[in-house]
């Protein structure tokens, strides 16, 4: 069941422009001030334990609602009032915030609590994202549809840009309470921002709880088999089907370097805090750029060496920033700009290849096989990190994962049906 647009804002006018607008504001801020509080968090953790398992447990706890959940999140969605949805989200995610207050002000803030209150905001943030990416369209005209979707990019890109580099000031200024406070009234004003919009999302009808469990079970049942029949679609094209895994593999080694790599700079690098942000700012940078020239040039021709090339890129940057000495800090800088510079070499010529060369009738089904998969991935390559980055530490692990990788790009190029898919 999806959502029908919204009759209060005409798509012919520019009645809807006003609306949108108070509502990707709150978006901005409470991104901002999430990405503030994300880098805190990550900080208090790294400097507090020194360990790469503490660091790899806590982004376990934030992945795993998006794992378990976000197949279903839709539905979920579909069953409510979206406006009413997106600001029961940005309270409860408030709330969750709000209690690490005490634990912050009292000095005592353990690693425990900090994945508890990540996996809370996760469970609202995986009913947040669907609900706000459902109610664009219901607001704005169709034909601005595919704009609206780049200027939301670049908003949520630079607004995380942004946060890291205004945590850099806050986090060693007046601590992590003072980050607290900042998201707890950015959820705030996102919901007062929602709230005032003028939107008047439809209100779906109502259903017994018996219902409820019926349409909860069609769900999974509708879930599985799209999974199958996406499954089926993808193996009668070979090379699909291997970049799938081929992807698979390399988002179970990405997600330990996706954790670790704030320990990294601090701990291994030796850097502050600022330093950690410049690092994830100039890796920001790098996606930025990268997909930038991929918009205005389309990319190189040959996609499947593309998606190898961009492996091969990220495991080479990982490799050498786990055996530069470790007074070389700029030139990991430079290896994280090459690590974000690789991301959009593969996932946007993946993406035009399954949009090229899958059936229409198959592509959701296909695309919601695509990110079960790589949703699964993540989970599975931290509890991985999580066993044994502590033992071999944090350069030892980028240059393993790094060596991996590469390793991973030969074999991939290696696959026939791969090397001509052009």
């Amino acid at each position: 069941m999806s959502q029908p647009r919204s009759e209060a804002v005409p798509a012919s006018s520019n009645a809807w422009r006003r609306p949108l607008a108070f509502v990707w504001i709150g978006e901005f801020i409470s991104v901002l001030t999430s990405s503030i509080l994300q880098m805190g968090l990550i900080w208090h953790v790294t400097l507090t334990t020194n360990s790469a398992g503490a660091l790899s447990f806590v982004s376990l706890a934030a992945f795993l609602p998006m794992a378990l959940l976000g197949a279903f999140a839709g539905t979920i969605v579909d069953r409510m009032s979206i406006k009413r949805l997106l600001i029961g989200a940005d309270l409860f995610i408030a709330v969750v915030s709000f209690t690490l207050v005490f634990g912050s002000l009292n000095g005592d803030l353990s690693v425990a609590a900090v994945a508890v209150v990540a996996f809370a905001r996760a469970l609202g943030s995986t009913l947040h994202q669907p609900a706000f990416n459902a109610l664009t369209p219901m607001i704005a005209p169709p034909e601005v549809l595919g704009k609206l979707a780049g200027i939301l990019q670049f908003m949520q890109s630079g607004s995380f840009i942004i946060g890291n580099a205004i945590a850099a000031v806050i986090y060693p200024a007046f601590g992590l309470t003072a980050m607290i406070a900042l998201d707890v009234a950015g959820a705030v004003l996102a919901s007062v921002a929602v709230a005032l919009s003028g939107v008047k999302t439809p209100v779906p009808e109502r259903h017994t709880p018996e219902e409820n469990v019926e349409t909860s079970r069609l769900a999974v049942r509708t879930f599985l088999s799209d999974t199958a029949e996406g499954y089926r679609e993808l193996k009668r094209h070979d090379a699909l089907f291997a970049m799938l895994w081929s992807g698979f593999v390399f988002s179970v080694l990405f997600s330990p370097i996706s954790a670790l790599f704030p320990l990294m700079t601090l701990d291994h690098f030796g850097g502050t805090t600022v330093d950690s942000a410049l690092a994830e700012i100039v890796f920001s940078v790098g996606i930025i750029v990268a997909s930038g020239w991929i918009g205005a040039t389309g990319g190189l021709k040959n996609r499947g060496f593309s998606c190898v090339l961009a492996i091969v890129l990220f495991g080479a940057a990982t490799l050498l920033s786990g055996l530069v000495p470790v007074a070389a800090l700029p030139l990991f800088f430079l290896l994280a700009f090459v690590m974000g510079f690789s991301s959009p070499l593969y996932g946007a010529p993946m993406m035009a290849l399954m949009q090229e060369r899958i059936e229409p009738s198959c592509m959701g089904r296909v695309f919601g096989l695509y990110g079960a998969v790589n949703g699964w991935a993540m989970p599975l390559g931290l509890i991985i990190s999580a066993l044994f980055a502590d033992v071999i530490g944090v350069g030892s692990c980028f240059t393993l994962v790094g060596a991996a990788m590469v390793v991973l790009a030969g074999i991939t190029w290696a696959i026939p049906s791969i090397r001509k898919i052009g």
